[in-house]
């Protein structure tokens, strides 16, 4: 059995995870959660302030200047996702290189 090269596979991962970031994201509902739900049938809603990022261009899992709503949203999954893996790339990067200096 032939093995795959690690960039090769890196590849299909990286395409796999944004096409789920962009089209779950597409696909999810605008509608309150159940604990959303909850507080708006207990009042407690009423207690709420604008968040201080409340005009940010990613605020409300949309993004904008995108016309669609769930395109909106689709596009905002995408742009989640890529910030999580260069988070995450840099910091693994940053771990390891201080694991190399130690040895």
């Amino acid at each position: 059995m032939r093995h795959l090269p690690l960039r090769v596979l890196a590849g299909l991962a990286l395409v796999v995870v944004l096409l789920l970031g962009g089209v779950v994201s597409y696909y999810a509902s605008s509608s309150p959660d159940g604990l959303g739900r909850v507080a708006q049938d207990h009042g407690i809603t009423r207690a709420e302030k604008d968040h201080v990022a409340e005009d940010s261009p990613l605020a409300g899992y949309t993004v904008r200047g995108v016309g669609d709503d769930r395109l909106s949203r689709g596009v905002a999954g995408v742009v989640g996702v890529g910030v999580v893996l260069l988070l995450g790339t840099g910091l693994t990067r940053v771990v390891r290189r201080r694991a190399d200096a130690r040895s």
